[in-house]
Parts: structure tokens; sequence; C-alpha cells
């Protein structure tokens, strides 16, 4: 991986840990009333939640990519996919002051059921599978299907959300005071728009696959 891959996942990354959801609010829930340990174990379900979903769609995918990894229509693909869950996370429902209050906290630190709940609460949202699919559809052509590559590059972004959440967690009782239903609302908004813009250029690039698409050039024709 160059620079600037690493810095792209790590990008991904600090903004996936912000994702307004039931696991943000669980999160932050777990470390006040349990402590860091217990946030720490409940967090690392939910990396495996996401380690399980990546894993299942590069591999339900592969056979797809490696038949059109050189077809631009794949960024139209992927770009669909983040644009349509750019809307869903914009237009959801917003949060209410008694939001964090939707999921109890056992009052016994069971490490393992921690876990166990950190993964079955990221794995049951469907959402986060076409999350993953539209990233691999995209970065997959991207890092020429090299597997390595692209373990690598998922690694960093998981790395990166681990390391977010981890200060979340040392940080929640503050957070927790800051954390008011505007502010979650707005949160969730601009991140709602974020993946709107990426889904939208990478679109573009589709469309335009004799021309190479920067955010910081703009539109250059390829030779």
């Amino acid at each position: 991986m160059n620079l600037l891959e690493i810095k792209d996942a790590v990008l991904i990354g600090f903004f996936l840990s912000f994702m307004i959801g039931p696991v943000f609010f669980t999160l932050i829930q777990t470390s006040i009333l349990k402590g860091a340990r217990a946030a720490i174990a409940f967090d690392l379900g939910v990396v495996l939640g996401d380690i399980a979903f990546i894993l299942i769609a590069y591999y339900g995918s592969r056979s797809l990519l490696e038949k059109i990894k050189d077809d631009p229509r794949i960024f139209f693909i992927g770009g669909l996919i983040l644009v349509v869950y750019g809307l869903i996370t914009y237009f959801s429902k917003k949060a209410k002051s008694d939001d964090n209050k939707a999921v109890q906290v056992p009052e016994k630190s069971n490490y393992f059921g921690l876990i166990l709940k950190g993964f079955l609460l990221n794995f049951i949202n469907i959402g986060v599978l076409a999350f993953w699919l539209g990233m691999i559809l995209v970065i997959g052509p991207e890092l020429d299907m090299d597997s390595g590559k692209i373990f690598n590059y998922f690694g960093v972004i998981l790395i990166s959300y681990f390391i977010t959440d981890l200060g979340k967690i040392f940080l929640a009782k503050q957070l927790k005071k800051r954390m008011t239903p505007k502010v979650i609302n707005k949160v969730q908004r601009t991140m709602g728009i974020i993946l709107v813009i990426f889904g939208v250029v990478l679109i573009l690039k589709g469309f335009l696959p004799k021309y190479k698409l920067s955010l910081d050039t703009g539109i250059e024709k390829v030779e």
C-alpha cells in the first residue's frame, strides 16, 4: 500500500466510527456503565462483525469482480450502492433524547457476552453488508484484485475504526454530554451527504471511462 491509500483507509475508518446507530450508542453506554474494558470487549465484537461482512462481501462478489474488473460500469454499481446507503443514512429516523436508552447493558461484565453482543448487533444490520460490498466493488479493481492489497486496505480501515473507538470509549462521559439529539442528527446528515458525494463521484467515473476523475485536478482525459 502507498501512503495515499493508507491515508484514504484511515479517513474511512475514522468517519465510520462516527456513523450513528445502535452500535454507536451502545458503545458509549457500555463505557459509561461498565467501564473501558467492557466497552473494548463490545467493540471487538463489532469489529469481528465487520470482518465477517467483509469476507462475505469479498468472496461472494469475487467471481463477479474478476469478470468485470476492467469494466467501468463497476464504478457505477459501487457508486449507486454508496448513494443509496448515504440517502438511507441522511433520511433515517432522527435521534430522540432517549434513543441511547434503547439497548440495555447487563449489570455484570461478561466479556464474552459483550463480544457476542457487539458482533450480533453489528451483524444483524444488513446495511453494513451493503456498505462493505459497495466498498469492495470500488476498491477491488483499483487494487488490481490483489487479495493481499485488498485485505491490507480493509485492515487499515478497521484498525483506524477501532483506534477512534478507543478514543470515544475513554472520552465517553464528555461525549455523552455533548451528543444531544440535535448534534446527533447533524452528524448523521453530514455522514449521509459525504457518502452520497463519494457515490456520485464514482458514478461519474463509470460514465466517463476514458477520463480520469480527480477531486484535485477535476476531469482529465486518459491518453
